[in-house]
């Protein structure tokens, strides 16, 4: 995908599609290519990374266990606490 680098405001800088240029990407300029200027054709891939999402679903499953285990361990102290409000 090309993107013309239209304007820079502030520290974002506004790329327009092109063929689309009502598609607008407001993008962080520490983001973009040094020395990039207004008026610049920038060519902007997106590619999805399946190996770091897979890597990020077993944290997270991993952490959920970890939280589970630890709930059930605390689980006896839980019941005490409840039936000392009854």
């Amino acid at each position: 995908m090309k993107a013309t680098l239209d304007r820079i405001e502030g520290e974002m800088a506004v790329l327009l599609v092109r063929g689309d240029e009502r598609l607008r990407l407001d993008v962080p300029l520490a983001l973009l290519p040094e020395g990039s200027r207004e008026g610049d054709i920038l060519d902007i891939a997106i590619n999805r990374d399946e190996r770091a999402k897979e890597e990020a679903k077993e944290r997270v499953s991993s952490l959920l266990e970890r939280l589970k285990s630890k709930s059930q361990g605390d689980a006896g102290f839980i019941e005490d606490a409840k039936s000392d409000h009854l």
